[in-house]
Parts: structure tokens; sequence; C-alpha cells
């Protein structure tokens, strides 16, 4: 276990949501010992491995209620890799006011990212992103498929910015949980390839490689993750 571990904005969000919790979050796996960095079991700790990035696109991760606090979520690799992250958690009712400062801020380009077949007709989608004028700010819905589409769904704030809807034509490497359906990705493979395609290239790749790890590490703690049971079933035939 790394001794000081890095802080940033997901796991400060995280902080703050269990400081109001009534009751202990037991994710699965609650038993384990982690690192409260990187979230893995102490023994496969990727802190020191963490190497921060710098890039003109900029994230700002809505997450759903209980998102932050699980050690699954990716959207925690952002802000791992790009210092400038924010994270908010989503409310319907009461945005929080650092939140909509964050999407009306003059000086980036804000874009929703999530497929344009969601965009009300006439809402402007872009299919990829801006190489010129103000940095993109990406604002990535972070949370189950079906989360997703309801902070889109209700979250009128965000209803006047474009849509940034991104194809990925390769298959996704997140198996860490099970996808709603076929060809959907994690928030960190989203964000990587966003990078790519904004210029970003050294984050992207920085970013692609610490999920890579990240990945690698959380099902090495995970011994009966169905991936190994595939695998034994294949060095056997």
């Amino acid at each position: 276990m790394t001794a000081l571990y890095p802080s940033n904005a997901v796991l400060r969000l995280r902080a703050e949501r269990l400081a109001r919790a009534t009751r202990p979050f037991l994710a699965r796996g609650n038993r384990t010992i982690r690192c409260q960095g990187c979230l893995l079991p102490q023994k496969n700790c990727l802190c020191e491995t963490i190497s921060p990035q710098l890039a003109r696109s900029r994230f700002c991760l809505v997450m759903f209620d209980t998102e932050p606090m699980k050690p699954s979520n990716t959207g925690r690799l952002i802000a791992d890799i790009l210092p400038d992250t924010q994270a908010f958690g989503w409310s319907r009712t009461e945005p929080d006011p650092a939140l909509l400062a964050a999407v009306q801020d003059p000086g980036v380009q804000p874009l929703v990212v999530f497929p344009e077949s969601y965009a009300d007709a006439g809402r402007p989608v872009l299919n990829t992103p801006p190489l010129s004028g103000k940095p993109p700010l990406f604002i990535m819905l972070d949370g189950t498929w079906t989360e997703a589409r309801k902070m889109f769904r209700k979250s009128p704030w965000l209803d006047a910015l474009p849509v940034m809807s991104l194809t990925l034509t390769t298959v996704s490497n997140y198996t860490l949980r099970e996808a709603h359906g076929a060809g959907q990705h994690c928030t960190a493979e989203v964000a990587a390839q966003l990078l790519a395609q904004a210029g970003d290239s050294a984050a992207a790749q920085a970013l692609d490689q610490h999920f890579n790890l990240f990945r690698q590490r959380y099902l090495a703690g995970k011994p009966h993750h169905p991936i190994h049971l595939t695998a034994e079933v294949a060095e056997s035939v």
C-alpha cells in the first residue's frame, strides 16, 4: 500500500459521499483491505505507477449516487491522469452550483458525451472532438447504462449543450461489470478515445495504459471472476 496515496476529484467526492452515508457502503469484495488511493487490494496497489499528463481537453464527471464509492469505477482513472478533472454528484432537482458554474465556464466548449440517438431533434451533435477554438470540456455521465440514461434525460441544465457522440469500433476490454449491451465501453475507454481524437495523444496513451493495468490488477484480486474461469477452460482444451 502506498503511504501517501494520490488525491483527485473523484476520491474527494467519494469521501464526501461516505461522510453523508447513514449506513456502510458494502460493495462486492468489501472485506478486502484496499489502498484508499486506487481502491485496489493493497497487494495490487498501482498508485506508484500513475503518471499525470497535460492535455488541452478537459473532463467533468457527473456521477450517479454511489458510483464514486465503487472500486470498479473507471472515471477515477481519468482524474488520475488528468488532475484538472472535475467530479460532481448528480441531483435531478438540486444540481451542485459548482457543477453549473463548470458547464457554463466561458473558457471551454462544453460537450455532453452521449450517443446521438438519444438527442432530441435539432440538438447540435458532434461526431469528432473540436480541434480548434476553446478547449473542449467533455461532460461524462458516469454510472450504469440505466443511470446514465436517467441523468441524460433528467438534467435540464445540460439540455442546451451540444452532444458529443463518439463511435468506437474496437471491442471493450472492460470486464469488471456486465455490459448492458454489445458495443458498450466503460468511461475510461471512451475518455481515452476522446483524447486521442482531440489530439491529446500522450494523455490518451497514458490513460489507456493506466486503464489496462488497473483492469489487470483488479481482476488479479478476483480469482473467481468469470474471465479466469474462461482462461482455465481455454488452457485445458
